[in-house]
């Protein structure tokens, strides 16, 4: 069962959506030590870091290919299938995602255009733990590839034997993914963000985490390292109304729930009765989950709303600004239309979150703490740059020359000026 707050005033609003969090200062003082000893010593660090949060010391950072190649022996064909079924529908609703612009003559002989530009090495943070998450690896590894990316790079923790599952580097193997290192936490992000002797440096940093890997790329940010958007803990809110399935609604809550125990779970209602029904299947669901322990300690931080009415719970919603949005009312498909702020949106009650997880075609790597205000998913595009590109003719630097001299002067920028004049008087 998840707390539940009954009609709050709006002005409680902004305090409700507050997420669950590590204090910020003891966060920053262990993500900036590590990210500093990363930089200054290398793999020496690397070796440190794996002793003291993964229990082991390795020669060897880098997934050989023969560890690769054995790891195909260990999945099962059935799941090789459904990885395969997967990773074909990202292709298609990622390779959409290319447009080319046409060139636009804003004046006679002024020709502006834009080219996409893959950008040259990514690299992948896929988060291992209590859940290998080999989906995240179709996620981040099939719209680099799309985009046509040189370098790939791929971090991921080892178990307690040393070893990566064998479903992640299946998973790598047919992305096309070949050098992988078995290094996680902020210290992976710090290994990609500047370079070990045995980890390359990269152009951009992509994947989810936890709260230290998720402020590693944020700080890594300062030094001009671009990541793909700060993804933290997972998150789903659910708006229901009396049309929605309780039984439904809570295995959708305890989806995600079972990711982590800082993972936070909202269910947004105008019926006190679903509410009711919803806690009585959670507990009842909750009794067969392996990851029970997990997600118990995430429903601690998480809760219901009862609100007067569903444009209440679109509101709080907007600002709440879920990774997951699901809208299971009658409805659903005009009320998502009033949708601002998510990460992505399911519609419907048959429209579960775990769709979107593995196998729609979306991409699961979103923005997490309410950065859906500002940022998207991943995309085939965040693996590209655009670059913007002008070709200039003597007809059309006379069209556009006096305009030129007469801002540039005003800016007091004489240089500016005389790089139009000297061609002018040259024409």
């Amino acid at each position: 069962m998840i707390k539940t707050i009954v009609y709050p005033a709006k002005k409680e609003w902004g305090k409700l959506t507050a997420r669950p969090e590590i204090r910020k200062i003891a966060l920053d003082n262990l993500v900036f030590e590590i990210i500093n000893d990363v930089r200054k010593n290398g793999d020496r660090a690397l070796r440190k870091f794996s002793r003291e949060f993964d229990g082991l010391s390795l020669d060897e950072f880098k997934v050989s290919a023969k560890e690769i190649k054995a790891a195909s022996g260990n999945v099962s064909y059935e799941l090789k299938e459904a990885i395969n079924l997967a990773k074909r529908n990202i292709e298609k609703f990622h390779s959409n995602q290319i447009r080319s612009e046409k060139v636009i003559e804003t004046v006679p002989g002024v020709s502006c255009w834009r080219k996409n530009v893959p950008v040259e090495s990514a690299g992948l943070y896929i988060p291992g733990g209590t859940a290998p998450l080999f989906s995240t690896i179709l996620m981040l590894a099939v719209p680099a590839k799309i985009a046509g990316c040189e370098r790939v790079v791929l971090c991921t923790p080892p178990a307690r034997d040393g070893k990566i599952n064998p479903v992640l580097l299946y998973t790598a193997f047919i992305t096309g993914v070949t050098e992988i290192y078995k290094i996680g936490g902020a210290q992976a992000i710090a290994a990609m963000a500047y370079g070990t002797e045995s980890v390359p440096a990269v152009c951009k940093i992509f994947g989810p985490g936890n709260q230290y890997v998720t402020r590693a790329k944020q700080l890594i940010q300062l030094d001009g390292i671009a990541i793909d958007m700060p993804a933290g803990p997972s998150e789903v809110l659910v708006i229901a109304d009396k049309s929605a399935k309780p039984s439904f609604v809570a295995a959708d809550l305890l989806s995600q729930a079972e990711h982590g125990t800082d993972s936070q779970v909202v269910l947004l209602t105008d019926n006190k009765e679903l509410l009711e029904k919803v806690n009585t299947e959670i507990d009842a669901q909750i009794e067969s989950l392996p990851r029970k322990k997990i997600a118990l300690e995430a429903l601690e931080s998480s809760f219901s709303v009862l609100l007067r009415n569903r444009e209440e719970c679109i509101e709080f919603s907007n600002l709440y600004a879920p990774e997951h949005l699901i809208i299971a009312t009658s409805n659903a498909v005009k009320l998502s239309e009033k949708v601002k702020n998510a990460g992505s949106v399911f519609i419907g009650n048959y429209s579960c979150e775990s769709a979107g997880d593995y196998a729609s075609g979306t991409n699961h790597t979103l923005p997490t703490n309410g950065y859906a205000k500002s940022y998207s998913g991943v995309s085939t595009e965040s693996f590209m740059k655009k670059i913007s590109f002008q070709q200039i003719t003597s007809k059309g630097l006379k069209k556009i020359g006096k305009t030129i001299e007469l801002m540039a002067e005003a800016e007091q920028l004489i240089a500016h000026s005389n790089a139009v004049k000297i061609r002018l008087k040259n024409i």
